[in-house]
């Protein structure tokens, strides 16, 4: 996690500040449980809330104990203690410091899916409007990097941002998923701790309770949540990808927003470079790079062991941090993305008119040709233009077998660019419910 790759909402859920803040906020609503069935004092539960609390925590001064005593939530508590005195041997009833650790972490997870789905939704707002904004720009559809048959770039963009909705459908079941608290002290059985007091805190801080725990939230969750943002990152790189190749100085047809005062080379003045959809090619391969860490530590030992800790207390905070900034870099790539409909047209054109072969060859079926036949006929035209040897209507016009089949106003007729955007309303419809 670093300055140059964070924003500042995100990046603070993750501050040592707000973790103690967290950890404060479980432990006493755990005593406030407590109090209401009886194991604790109330008026020991209402002083921790009055003595205790994050404005009164030393960060220098828990790392300094922590130091001696080598155990974060133990340094914790013992800070705690010095400022709440004597009510504070009722912190901490029964509990084990995973139940504290692991309500955090899921705390965090789900603030930090909040920002997430957030961001996701601002992303297909834009996607929604340039996708409007382009729903009949025709361009040509490539697989395999070669030119196919016609599209539309809106039509580019829906699927973006059908993918994105998918993303977001994702990411809400993984936030569901990971947003469960554990207060069932040491192996999970409750032997300490009154299940009512998970409960308790697993309202206060907006979570569900654990189904069964160990002595810690089993991991599959996590890895769940992980691999989710894995997900996403993949569908940032496609679209990242996808702007990359379309910048490229022999398409054109698209390109990142380039200001007035910015500089794309040290040494060549007259570049302009994809440097933010290589940047998100390179922040996505950052994030699914967390996943793996993450399907590895669902293999504890037995009940609990501490592999886990060292992999979350990183991935945590880098994989979310890391994803926010890289969707919030996509909205805006996508949102001022400059589009060249004049060079889609002139790169649909440089083939002769070849992205219209398929309709020829159903056209001889039609009218009576085998498909072996027709496959033939319209390849042994077309390999003549891609020698550069003229146009490819023309040499249909004057192939005798071709015209043993079709009329001149049927050869016409099958290079007409509407056809292949007839059914352009129809997708709109599928994935933005309008047209």
């Amino acid at each position: 996690m670093i300055p140059r790759y964070s924003r500042p909402e995100m990046a603070a859920i993750w501050t040592p500040e707000q973790r103690f803040r967290i950890w404060f906020e479980i432990e006493a609503h755990a005593a406030d449980a407590m109090a209401e069935i009886g194991i604790v004092p109330k008026e020991a539960a209402a002083k921790i809330w009055e003595l205790g609390g994050p404005a009164k925590f030393d960060i220098e001064r828990i790392d300094a104990i922590e130091r001696e005593v080598k155990h974060d939530v133990i340094a914790f508590l013992t800070h705690l203690s010095e400022f709440v005195g004597p009510d504070a041997r009722f912190v901490h009833q029964g509990m084990t410091s995973s139940d504290v650790l692991d309500t955090c972490l899921s705390v965090q997870l789900t603030r930090a899916a909040d920002l997430l789905i957030a961001d996701l939704d601002k992303l297909l707002d834009v996607l929604e409007r340039r996708a409007f904004e382009h729903k009949l720009t025709p361009t040509v559809g490539r697989s395999h990097g070669i030119h196919a048959e016609p599209t539309t770039f809106g039509v580019k963009l829906a699927i973006a941002a059908a993918e994105f909705q998918r993303n977001r459908a994702r990411l809400v079941a993984a936030r569901e998923e990971i947003a469960t608290c554990a207060i069932s002290g040491a192996v999970g059985t409750f032997a300490h701790v009154d299940p009512r007091v998970e409960e308790h805190v697993a309202a206060k801080m907006g979570l569900k309770v654990e189904t069964v725990s160990t002595q810690v939230i089993p991991r599959d969750r996590h890895a769940m949540f992980f691999a989710t943002l894995g997900v996403v990152a993949s569908s940032v790189e496609r679209l990242a990808t996808e702007v990359r190749h379309l910048q490229r100085t022999e398409v054109l047809e698209a390109e990142e927003y380039f200001s007035p005062e910015q500089k794309g080379s040290s040494a060549m003045p007259h570049k302009r470079n994809p440097v933010l959809t290589e940047n998100l090619t390179g922040l996505a391969r950052m994030v699914r790079a967390y996943v793996t860490p993450a399907l590895e530590n669902v293999a504890l030992w037995h009940e609990r062991d501490i592999s886990h800790s060292s992999v979350e207390r990183m991935i945590g905070p880098d994989a979310t941090v890391t994803l926010d900034f890289a969707l919030s870099r996509l909205t805006g790539v996508m949102d001022k993305l400059v589009v060249h409909a004049d060079n889609m047209q002139k790169n649909m054109d440089k083939l002769g008119g070849l992205i219209h072969s398929q309709r020829v060859l159903l056209a001889l079926t039609q009218k009576g040709a085998s498909r072996e036949d027709s496959y033939r006929l319209v390849q042994r035209n077309a390999m003549k233009v891609w020698r550069g040897e003229g146009d490819f209507r023309t040499f249909l016009l004057n192939d005798p077998d071709v015209r043993k089949f079709l009329s001149e106003e049927d050869i016409n007729e099958k290079f007409d660019l509407g056809y292949h955007l007839r059914h352009v309303d129809t997708i709109f419809k599928r994935v933005f419910g309008h047209a």
